[in-house]
């Protein structure tokens, strides 16, 4: 039943032109640079890869060009973030036939779902492809619960394999785990519970900063893959002012930022986001920049 992903997959994002329409290159050099610096698989079109953003025939393009450049080296996941069960279902099917080796399944957008509902949008969904699913729970941003209750309405989807767990409640990974053992593989979705998840027993880690940080986030992973919790506790303390970005409403315009700093990317966001500016952007950027300074593994 397991998907076997582990490890680190982190959220990457989108890159844009100056007219914002998409840099396919520079996406490419970006998913080439992280699988190149040791990430276990690529999560593209997530809330980092500004899915919402993007037109229908541009998520299309830019996973095409994922699954171009990655080449088989690690799994490329895709985001299946859309307003109605049709147009998630017709994109998850499309998804399989560029050649995705998974899909990362969310709520449908805006609308507020009863669990039955939810239940009922996950399994038609499912039933349009063949791929593994990763679920994404995030109570706080989508207002909804995957809850026991519609896991156990799911058990019988073989296709629905894992959960990104993004509630900022660490007890969630124990109680899934003492709940459904290990048919749900589970990974820690949220940067500051990272850890937390992975000493509950979460696979992996799906992460925002990776984006700027790559090594130090492979680092912290083989650190509690190890056991060496006194290393990964080291990394964690020092990545802590960066992962709680995560957390917060502009974490798409901050990663992007803080990605620029390091040389990987472009913080051009489309709108309704803008770039950030004034106190917040010093702030940010001084984060980054001492981060930078004080990294406690040798990255570049």
């Amino acid at each position: 039943m397991t998907t076997g992903w582990h490890g680190v997959f982190p959220a990457a994002t989108t890159q844009f032109n100056e007219d914002l329409s998409i840099d396919f290159d520079a996406t490419q050099r970006v998913l080439d640079a992280l699988v190149n610096d040791g990430v276990n698989g690529l999560i593209v079109m997530g809330t980092c890869g500004e899915n919402n953003s993007l037109d229908p025939d541009e998520k299309r393009k830019v996973l095409k060009a994922a699954v171009e450049v990655v080449n088989g080296r690690v799994p490329v996941v895709t985001g299946v973030s859309e307003f109605d069960t049709r147009r998630a279902s017709a994109y998850a099917s499309d998804a399989e036939k560029i050649g995705a080796d998974g899909l990362m399944l969310l709520p449908a957008m805006v609308y507020v779902p009863k669990p039955h509902e939810l239940v009922a949008h996950f399994k038609t969904v499912a039933e349009a492809t063949g791929l593994p699913i990763m679920l994404y729970n995030n109570p706080p941003a989508y207002r909804v619960n995957i809850g026991a209750e519609v896991l156990e309405a799911l058990d019988g989807v073989k296709n629905i394999k894992a959960v990104k767990e993004s509630a900022p409640d660490p007890r969630r990974f124990t109680d899934l785990i003492n709940a459904f053992g290990d048919r749900y593989d589970i990974f820690a979705g949220l940067d500051d519970v990272a850890l937390e998840g992975l000493m509950l027993g979460a696979k992996g880690w799906v992460s925002g900063l990776t984006s700027a940080f790559p090594a130090e986030s492979v680092a912290l992973v083989a650190a509690a893959d190890r056991g060496d919790w006194m290393e990964a506790r080291r990394i964690y303390r020092w990545f802590m002012p960066l992962l709680h970005l995560d957390a917060e409403h502009d974490l798409v315009q901050s990663i992007k930022l803080a990605e620029q700093i390091m040389g990987r990317g472009s913080e051009r966001v489309r709108m309704p986001r803008m770039p950030l500016e004034g106190a917040r952007r010093a702030e940010v950027t001084a984060m980054v920049e001492k981060a930078a300074a004080t990294r406690p593994v040798g990255g570049k």
